[in-house]
């Protein structure tokens, strides 16, 4: 996969989200003019894009962020595992220092966490936070 697209009801919040509080990258920040209401179903023609990733290993996937012209906010939700696209999930190395960075920019909500057990007898560090518009976000540590 090369990447997952989220349609942010607030832009700023989950760019600070992903970027900020998980450590991603701007890889890509543009503004295209095209059919999406074709393509999409959207009631424009103007896309903001923003590609969200590591540069330094680009095959580990992007998280894009888009927000069409005119679209009216929608609350974020939150609640049981939902059918079809289910959360995003990243290997983040240290696990207490992002939910630390969520927490201090008050995004993220109140994690979940969790330690399993890994191999070779190691332990694997997990939490689950929520991005600014309800998308369910895995962090696992290495």
């Amino acid at each position: 996969m090369h990447h997952s697209a989220i349609n942010a009801s607030d832009f700023d919040a989950s760019l600070r989200f992903y970027r900020d509080g998980l450590g991603l990258e701007v890889m890509m920040d543009q503004e295209f003019e095209g059919d999406w209401p074709t393509l999409f179903g959207a009631r424009t023609t103007k896309l903001h894009s923003v590609f969200l990733g590591d540069p330094t290993n680009p095959d580990a996937g992007i998280v894009e962020l888009v927000s069409f012209e005119g679209m009216p906010d929608a609350a974020p939700t939150a609640g049981e595992p939902q059918v079809g696209f289910f959360l995003l999930s990243f290997f983040v190395g240290a696990v207490d220092e992002v939910l630390d960075r969520l927490r201090d920019l008050e995004l993220g909500g109140e994690p979940t966490r969790i330690e399993q057990p890994g191999p070779r007898e190691s332990t694997v560090v997990m939490a689950t936070v929520r991005d600014p518009d309800g998308v369910l976000v895995e962090l696992i540590g290495q």
